[in-house]
């Protein structure tokens, strides 16, 4: 089950670095956005990213014009038929979603793998709009994707052993760490991560310390590359207000429900770096 052309819906952060590291890998890359405007926007951030890290002699020109050549886009669906793995990577909306891998199942091939890079989402839920669940499994990357070493991947309870090795190998061919999780909210990452970040959210809201104290103790008391809540305006307010709000609705523990002033700080607008205003004013 050598995985060889992969196709990626979705050309935003997270579905455009996807795209970007297969191809580095020496794939053959089909990326999708549901219309061109949106395909072009991406592909141009992906080419300025490469560009960048040619201007910076991370890598030869050459080496960006081979990765840039394995990598095709596409708006119709159709174009993924005969694709060996294809990866999810849209907005964090079941139905949506749902919708999509009913679409592959009758599109892709009968041997193809599809897979989700849902952060929080059932897995098994998507898979069941399928006729081969036991091809349907989560990789889970992490922003910026060409940077971020790990792949968290998920098994449901349908996914086969040779489906895992497979995507296993797939991820170990793109450079990325692999460990394993079963489908429940959340994963392993995030499972850690969001009732870490959401405290840092409280303590701040509370009045213990401000915000660059907070982060700090992080930053040098535990040696992480950033404090908690530049790593919320790093994630964006919204998408980790989504995925709190998601795993207190299955799991109904306290420590996931999502604290006052981010559901304020998401109402405003105030979204992190994508809005140039979160906890932090990035103007």
């Amino acid at each position: 089950m050598e995985i060889k052309k992969v196709g990626v819906i979705g050309c935003g952060l997270m579905g455009s670095g996807i795209a970007q590291v297969c191809a580095q890998a020496g794939l053959d890359v089909k990326v999708s956005e549901a219309n061109d405007a949106l395909l072009q926007k991406g592909l141009g951030a992906m080419k300025a990213g490469l560009s960048r890290n040619v201007e910076k002699g991370r890598m030869t020109k050459e080496d960006m014009e081979g990765i840039l050549s394995r990598i095709k886009g596409t708006t119709n669906i159709a174009d993924f038929s005969d694709r060996d793995l294809v990866i999810e990577a849209i907005t964090e909306n079941m139905d949506l979603k749902k919708k999509i891998f009913a679409e592959l199942d009758k599109i892709c091939l009968p041997t193809a793998l599809l897979a989700t890079n849902t952060s929080c989402l059932s897995i098994i839920e998507m898979a069941m709009v399928t006729k081969r669940p036991d091809k349907v499994l989560g990789l889970h990357f992490f922003n910026p994707v060409p940077i971020m070493k790990l792949l968290e991947m998920v098994k449901t309870i349908a996914t086969s052993a040779e489906v895992l090795e497979a995507g296993k190998q797939f991820g170990e061919k793109v450079g990325k760490k692999v460990i394993v999780a079963k489908d429940s909210p959340g994963f392993i990452v995030n499972r850690l991560g969001i009732p870490f970040m959401l405290d840092a959210i409280r303590m701040l809201d509370s009045g213990l310390a401000t915000k660059e104290d907070i982060d700090t103790g992080v930053l040098l008391g535990f040696n992480h590359p950033m404090g908690p809540l530049t790593l919320c305006d790093m994630v964006g307010l919204d998408t980790l207000y989504f995925i709190a709000n998601a795993m207190y609705a299955e799991l109904k523990d306290p420590k996931f429900a999502a604290p006052s002033l981010l559901g304020k700080m998401v109402a405003a607008g105030w979204l992190g770096r994508k809005t140039d205003k979160g906890f932090y004013d990035y103007k």
